[in-house]
């Protein structure tokens, strides 16, 4: 099956093409309820840049020279992870923030460009509203990951970020610890 979980509007365009051109597989589109912001284009031209990272199953959004550590996530995480890096940098921390909207054709990339994306020897970090185990293949053995281990809470999503620590200061905490 073919899962995408898109971050932006670039990422939702492409994964609606991706679905729409893949007679393979079930395709599943997991979308967010929120209004999430557009992702940081560093070329300028965010369509393109989403359509050949999201075509790999992962790319990076914000690029930071040897990184400090790598931030992984999907759907409306990466845009809480590109404030997370933005906010380390403003302490000198370099962050690196990779979107995966499709796992599964991540992981089926060849390894040097996987490598290419989240190299080793860098500490990586997992972001998730779903289950951490969810990631755990991407980040890998030594990476870490939040995430939620529950389901069924109710209330506005802003509540909810606050109650379980989806906020940009809760997870510059998180990494923060992680880097020690």
């Amino acid at each position: 099956m073919l899962v995408l979980r898109p971050a932006d509007a670039a990422e939702t365009t492409v994964a609606w093409k991706m679905a729409m051109e893949n007679f393979s597989t079930p395709t599943a589109l997991i979308f967010s309820r929120q209004n999430l912001p557009d992702l940081p284009a560093a070329s300028g031209d965010r369509y393109a840049e989403a359509e050949a990272g999201s075509k790999k199953g992962g790319y990076i959004v914000v690029d930071a020279e040897n990184p400090d550590i790598v931030l992984v996530a999907n759907g409306s995480e990466v845009s809480l992870l590109c404030d997370a890096a933005a906010a380390l940098a403003a302490d000198g921390i370099k962050a690196r923030v990779v979107s995966v909207p499709s796992i599964g054709t991540f992981l089926n990339q060849p390894a040097d460009y996987r490598l290419s994306v989240i190299p080793e020897g860098v500490k990586v970090f997992g972001l998730t509203a779903g289950l951490p185990s969810t990631l755990r293949g991407v980040v890998g053995p030594r990476g870490t990951v939040f995430g939620l281990d529950h389901f069924g809470a109710s209330a506005p999503y802003k509540v909810l970020d606050e109650k379980f620590g989806f906020t940009t200061p809760a997870v510059v905490a998180r990494i923060r610890e992680v880097l020690k």
